[in-house]
């Protein structure tokens, strides 16, 4: 349990011996995770307390099992999710983009799903959740569209951290989604990871820690429950936990030093809820269970060692990475087992309620158990004001999202992110009034900014002074190779991974947006023509090209 928390609770000074986290821990009685089973500790001051304690008094067994559940809703209206919402009493929804049309759409639907919690079991109000990390990973189909988070840490600036959390939960708000499964605290390490790349602030576990607490600092202030992911980290894998299990063989000391810093911060700062990974470090556990569903890494180093007792969530139970061993009903209970208070995405909602219902019953997770992870729901959203919340106002949705104060943060921080990584023979700023050919991803939102600028834009790079490449990843280097050939300087503007410059040849210019949004496109267009000079700073090192972290060029 956080100091501050335990603290206020009892009302008394709290001396705690933090162990080292390569050892024991010490002063946690039983077996790992069997603190977090007592009822009696609460996260919260009393009163929060008191309240959360009395909702869970007037609930059934099956009332708290639902709690623990995440679901997927149908359709776009909440009538379609009547059924569901009243057959299971979910602990939340997590919206994507089949459920969302428009702002109206969004705001209505959310105060639906509240109502008919409200009026299901306990009437205990949902989370209402959504991946809205910004740039890769954004289901809004509508709202401010800020880059994503490498292009944050070669700001180098929390400020941009805290404005692009800020305003991304004062539209969530305003839609009436009170979760965002944001921000991400992986540190990304390996080059080659599918999966996390410029999700991740970067490679620094002092940059990422930095830049993770603020954005979760600025969510929560912003009246949005942050879930920082992914615990114990997947920023050192090169297998996408969607389609397998990836396994990260360092040892213990390697992982304390590149991957748990940012955790270990998120835990100072009593955030509401950690993500788990479905990774498999063996040396944090050799079972060869993946993190999920391992009661050594959460229930023994996340609870005990690092005395978080917060909300700690899976990542989706659909994925493969958590699938290989276990039937859909036997995961979720392991989870639960393993610590975790929250199933996000059970493929099977029926097969889970059944399997964690009979657990309950024969015993194997007990009633402490159980009550222990719906008192930490409750008291979270008794802290959130969720059961007092009014419903949000659907015909004045659409006023809320996209403003041009939030517009203008994403386009500073777009501006402040572009890092120039490459540029021999002084090919930037493209010489006033020429010839630019435009090609590749991004080349309409760049070369309009190119055009708006005074520049004559062209798709043949033979016929231009010089030749903008737009690239997300290595499969677009062909493009690149095709410009090099008519024998015009070539410029690459990099709105993926930076890493993609080790296989470049040799084009003269390398720009890093980081991101392919169109405030990173814009902010392209005018570092290209000199109207901003570029000032980011690599978040990662470039392995075979003698670039490393915080390089960066300007003019």
């Amino acid at each position: 349990m956080p100091l501050r928390r335990l603290s206020a609770l009892l009302g008394t000074a709290v001396l705690v011996l933090t162990p080292a986290l390569s050892g024991c821990s010490q002063g946690a009685a039983g077996p790992p995770g069997s603190a977090p089973d007592s009822p009696d500790s609460s996260p919260t001051g009393p009163d929060s307390a008191q309240q959360a304690r009395r909702h869970l008094s007037e609930m059934s067994l099956e009332e708290k099992i639902g709690q623990l559940m995440v679901l997927l809703p149908q359709g776009t209206t909440a009538e379609e999710n009547a059924d569901l919402v009243s057959t299971y009493n979910p602990g939340g929804l997590i919206y994507f983009p089949e459920n969302l049309t428009g702002p109206e759409q969004i705001a209505r639907l959310s105060n639906g799903l509240q109502e008919a919690a409200a009026d299901s079991g306990a009437g205990v109000p949902l989370f209402l959740g959504i991946d809205q990390e910004q740039g890769t990973v954004a289901r809004l189909p509508v709202g401010t569209h800020f880059p994503d988070a490498m292009a944050v840490g070669a700001t180098r600036d929390t400020a941009h951290a805290e404005a692009l959390a800020g305003a991304t939960a004062a539209e969530l708000t305003a839609l009436g989604v009170n979760l965002d499964y944001a921000p991400v605290a992986d540190v990304n390490t390996d080059p080659d990871n599918p999966v996390i790349g410029i999700r991740s602030f970067g490679s620094d576990p002092g940059l990422v820690s930095k830049m993770a607490t603020a954005e979760a600092a600025a969510f929560s202030e912003g009246g949005v429950v942050p879930v920082v992911k992914h615990f114990p980290g997947h920023g050192d894998t090169d297998v996408d936990s969607h389609t397998g299990l990836p396994v990260i063989d360092k040892p213990r000391e390697e992982w304390e030093k590149e991957d748990l810093p940012p955790f270990r911060a998120a835990v100072e700062a009593d955030v509401d809820a950690i993500m788990t990974a479905h990774v498999l470090i063996p040396a944090l556990d050799d079972s060869g269970e993946p993190s999920t569903l391992s009661p050594d890494v959460i229930g023994g180093i996340l609870r005990d060692e690092l005395g978080y007792d917060g909300i700690v969530t899976t990542d989706a139970l659909n994925m493969e990475g958590v699938r290989q061993t276990h039937s859909d009903g036997e995961v979720a209970v392991r989870a639960v087992l393993a610590g975790a208070d929250q199933l996000l995405m059970p493929p099977d909602p029926q097969a889970a309620f059944d399997a964690l219902r009979t657990a309950v019953r024969e015993g194997r997770i007990s009633t402490e158990r159980l009550d222990r992870s719906v008192l930490r729901i409750l008291t979270a959203k008794v802290e959130r004001g969720l059961f007092d919340a009014e419903p949000v106002g659907a015909a004045s949705a659409a006023e809320a999202v996209g403003t041009r104060k939030h517009r203008a943060a994403a386009r500073d921080l777009a501006e402040d992110a572009a890092t120039l990584l490459r540029n021999e023979d002084g090919v930037l700023p493209l010489s006033e009034g020429a010839t630019v050919s435009v090609t590749g991803s991004g080349a309409e939102e760049i070369g309009a900014g190119l055009e708006e600028l005074g520049y004559t834009v062209t798709a043949d790079p033979a016929a231009a002074d010089a030749a903008v490449v737009g690239t997300t990843g290595a499969e677009q280097h062909s493009r690149v190779a095709a410009a090099e050939a008519t024998g015009t300087p070539v410029v690459v503007v990099a709105q993926g991974s930076p890493y993609g410059i080790a296989g470049l040849g040799s084009a003269e210019g390398y720009l890093a947006t980081y991101s392919a949004v169109g405030a990173s496109q814009a902010a392209a267009a005018r570092v290209l023509a000199g109207e901003v000079s570029p000032s980011g700073k690599l978040p990662v090192g470039i392995p075979g090209t003698g670039l490393g972290f915080g390089d960066g060029l300007s003019y």
